[in-house]
């Protein structure tokens, strides 16, 4: 296919596409080039990704309601399904002229996801069968380059799978095909809870994320039984454990991210904080998350070391050094903290040196004055 006649299978015309690739981003992976769309533009799902005639279409962004009781019905007309939310890093596995490739959220291929999917799950019989599949899923666990987090039921890293969608339109398969094609495959997937009538699901959904709570999980995904509608509603813990990882970069990320995680709490303590004191306490956990957090960042700073993203891998030492080339080519800082090899794997904790919250933090202490 010819870079003209990509707009037929993107659904636009030629001269949205003319306008659409100005936007578009060139990589290359062993030789291979693609172009992916970074940013949402023009109707176009950021993270599709052209690439050998073939497009992978991106994830659609997800929605979410910060009241239950009325987004829902707002949302959903007649059934919900609700499945956990998982906290780690998003991709899209796809098979193109017989490669398996992990693309990211963002559209670019992951040579870390790539080299390991195959070591988490055995995806061969389901292309072999659905060549045309894209297989959505979350990367977790607490040995995991991008978003660490700790599952009990995860040691190192593992896959789940959330979705599948057709990889050049991006339609979803229904709940319950794709749940049991993936089980038909061996394919472990995010807990289902149930489903619900629209009208009464505001109560379970609540239930439910106060059981993820205590268990400091992240939340829930809903769906319509098409899978064509979707909405997410995250936890107070999820919250917190965001704004605190923020607030330990306090100078690298921006207000929105902090503004739109302290409006969930708000509208929280309207929907589910049953007393004065009951919102009083929830000030004050996420008040710690915040500002414990940022004092143990200039703290840091302070006593002569950095702050920044502390990650571990394990893989082969061919993979760990893809996943460091990869992330240098991006322009990160990384700072090799340990290296060494267990049981035939590469075990590498490493640094993602964040140079605004180093520098500013340190030019405070200096003295530096703050203009506002």
């Amino acid at each position: 296919m010819s870079d003209a006649e990509y707009h037929r299978p993107l659904g636009i015309g030629e001269s949205a596409f003319e306008g659409l690739e100005e936007h578009l981003e060139d990589r290359s992976y062993e030789g291979r080039e693609y172009r992916h769309v970074p940013d949402y533009r023009r109707g176009i799902e950021r993270g599709t990704v052209l690439i050998g005639g073939e497009v992978v279409r991106g994830f659609p962004k997800v929605p979410r309601t910060l009241v239950l009781e009325t987004g829902i019905p707002t949302q959903f007309e007649d059934r919900v399904v609700v499945e956990e939310k998982l906290n780690g890093y998003n991709v899209r596995v796809v098979r193109i002229e017989g490669e398996r490739l992990a693309f990211t959220r963002s559209g670019m291929v992951c040579p870390f996801t790539t080299r390991i999917i195959g070591r988490l799950v055995d995806l061969e019989d389901l292309f072999d069968d659905h060549p045309e599949a894209m297989v959505c899923g979350e990367m977790i666990g607490p040995e995991n380059p991008y978003t660490a987090h700790d599952y009990p039921e995860v040691d190192s890293l593992a896959f789940r799978a959330f979705d599948w969608r057709d990889r050049q339109s991006g339609d979803p398969l229904p709940v319950e095909a794709r749940r049991e094609r993936y089980d038909r495959y061996g394919v472990p997937q995010t807990r289902l809870f149930g489903s619900y009538d629209a009208d009464e699901a505001a109560d379970e959904v609540l239930r439910i994320v106060e059981d993820l709570e205590t268990e400091s999980r992240e939340g829930v995904v809903m769906r319509s039984p098409d899978a064509t509608t979707l909405l997410k509603y995250t936890t107070s813990a999820s919250t917190r454990s965001d704004l605190a990882y923020a607030f330990s970069l306090p100078f690298d990320y921006g207000q929105p991210f902090m503004f739109r995680r302290l409006l969930r709490e708000g509208f929280r303590t309207i929907e589910v904080d049953g007393s004065d004191e009951d919102a009083r306490e929830r000030a004050h956990e996420l008040g710690e998350a915040i500002l414990l957090s940022m004092r143990e960042a200039i703290d840091t700073v302070n006593d002569g070391g950095t702050v920044g993203e502390r990650h571990t891998v394990r893989a082969s030492s061919e993979t760990v050094e893809a996943l460091l080339e990869h992330l240098r080519k991006q322009g990160l800082t990384l700072e090799i903290e340990a290296d060494r090899r267990e049981d035939g794997d590469r075990v590498l904790t490493f640094r993602k040196r964040v140079q605004s919250s180093n520098d500013k933090i340190e030019n405070y202490l200096e003295g530096h004055v703050v203009t506002e």
